[in-house]
């Protein structure tokens, strides 16, 4: 049994709980995350679903996704749901959220992690992804085209955030961790 915490519309705990597969009440919400990995060529490691998974079956999809557990941050279930999935573990201070996505019964925070990953230390999670590959912008747009990828309506925001380089900053507390 998977148990969520329960945010208001504020993105506040309420201190409730929520069970995996029961529809979350109207005014109550839970967090989800999504993972994007991206080399330093630009290219997107991206999972195919197995085709018995419930919503987009056989589809590519991002490098991971999922919901928050009850105690996650954001941070945690991004890199819970990454190892998870693809036995990866994300290497956080390349990590940044670019933005949150208010849906009708959570927040989706989309995760960008600028990382090198060797496909030989892929393990993948058989209940939920069949396959995993980098593909580059063209060809995840070919894909979506095609209808092999899930069309997020965001996509382009992550192409062109990625494209710009934009790094995330470095605080005066990160230098200080540093030294």
């Amino acid at each position: 049994m998977e148990l969520w915490d329960i945010y208001d519309e504020n993105r506040e705990k309420t201190g409730r709980t929520h069970e995996r597969g029961i529809p979350v009440k109207k005014g109550d919400y839970h967090l989800v995350v999504h993972v994007w990995i991206v080399n330093d060529r630009g290219e997107f490691l991206i999972q195919k679903r197995q085709p018995w998974k419930e919503g987009w079956p056989n589809m590519w999809d991002g490098s991971a996704a999922g919901s928050a557990i009850v105690g996650d941050s954001s941070k945690d279930a991004a890199i819970r749901e990454t190892k998870e999935e693809l036995g990866v573990d994300l290497d956080m201070r390349r990590g940044e959220i670019l933005f949150t996505i208010k849906f009708s019964s959570g927040f989706e925070d989309i995760w960008l992690v600028r990382q090198n990953v060797n496909m030989k230390d892929i393990k993948l999670q058989y209940d939920e992804v069949a396959d995993a590959k980098w593909a580059s912008e063209k060809q995840i747009k070919q894909m979506i085209g095609n209808g092999e990828f899930i069309a997020y309506n965001y996509i382009d925001k992550i192409f062109a955030m990625v494209s710009s380089n934009i790094k995330k900053p470095i605080f005066p507390s990160e230098v200080k961790a540093k030294n």
